[in-house]
């Protein structure tokens, strides 16, 4: 046979790797790029011409007591909200994605099984899936929270965001990018115990609005409380601008205990032996103790999930 003929006889290369891996993902990359661009340009037009014509509009046209918002104010606000509401809803996308799309479309429809017979090991076939979606994920997550903090920074127009509303707090740190992460870990694992579509990016759902939840509470008070303390005519003395903790009675022995008097005479205070009252509150100044301590539990878990997912998938391989 001459070489002739077996060049044309001889099978296609198959695509590299990383190109199959590119096209792969292309939709979920167009969509990703795309948002991130529109959320960019938001947050950039909010950040120069709106912004600065909301100054404006502010110092020109409102008082202590009285305030006629016009066009430049009305729409900052409406980009600030509109790009804040988009971040924070990222790793519920996230997790539709990976639990319906990434992983349980491709065990239902056989793809994966089929990867499997052709060289590509489980493990490996799980880590290709999820490595790039990640570094994209925290490219994309972290330019819009250097851009959230750069408009936060430099318009501080009177009534509007504080660092601790919840959806500011969450734009302008690392949390915002830690929590896809945790999205895509919990999707992945969800396709991987549902095995379908639909079931996994519901199961999905459920999982990452119950995981965040639950972190969000419980990650303010991993770092410790500051306390004021107030006297009966004082009462609660806890300064403005923070985020509020847990409150109540003082005893004349220095213990603090839920407040029985809410509601109560001016004679219960000193039935129930109450000298003052107590409030729990994180200052400004722990903004970054209070991100970073959170963001170093969302990536715990998000670690625990990833290994409980190649776990699985170990298992049923096997």
């Amino acid at each position: 046979m001459t070489a002739q003929a077996l060049t044309r006889t001889a099978p296609p290369r198959p695509a590299r790797p990383r190109r199959a891996l590119l096209r792969l993902h292309r939709p979920a990359l167009i969509v990703w790029s795309v948002f991130v661009a529109v959320i960019s340009a938001v947050l950039l037009w909010a950040y120069g011409p709106l912004g600065n014509a909301a100054r404006t509009a502010w110092q020109q046209q409102c008082t202590k007591d009285l305030c006629d918002w016009n066009d430049s104010i009305e729409g900052y606000h409406l980009a600030y909200t509109v790009a804040e509401v988009a971040i924070h809803f990222i790793p519920i996308v996230v997790a539709v994605w990976a639990g319906g799309v990434l992983i349980g479309r491709e065990l239902e429809h056989g793809t994966a099984q089929l990867a499997w017979t052709q060289s590509v090991s489980p493990a490996r076939w799980l880590a290709a899936k999820l490595t790039l979606p990640a570094v994209l994920l925290t490219a994309g997550t972290t330019l819009l929270v250097l851009l959230h903090r750069l408009l936060f920074d430099a318009h501080k127009i009177p009534d509007g965001w504080s660092w601790n509303d919840n959806d500011t707090f969450y734009a302008n740190g690392t949390i915002a990018i830690a929590y896809p992460l945790l999205g895509l870990a919990l999707g992945a694992l969800a396709g991987l115990v549902a095995r379908r579509a639909m079931a996994g990016l519901t199961l999905a759902v459920l999982a990452t609005a119950t995981a965040t939840s639950l972190i969000t509470l419980a990650a303010p008070h991993l770092v410790p409380w500051k306390t004021s303390v107030g006297d009966l005519k004082e009462g609660y003395a806890a300064p403005a601008n923070v985020i509020y903790g847990g409150e109540g009675a003082v005893t004349s022995t220095g213990a603090h205990i839920p407040d029985p008097c809410i509601g109560g005479g001016k004679a219960c205070p000193a039935a129930h032996d109450i000298v003052g009252y107590y409030s729990e509150y994180h200052p400004s100044s722990q903004f970054w103790p209070l991100q970073l301590t959170e963001t170093a539990l969302v990536l715990a878990v998000a670690a625990l999930v990833t290994a409980a997912a190649f776990t699985l998938l170990r298992r049923r391989t096997a």
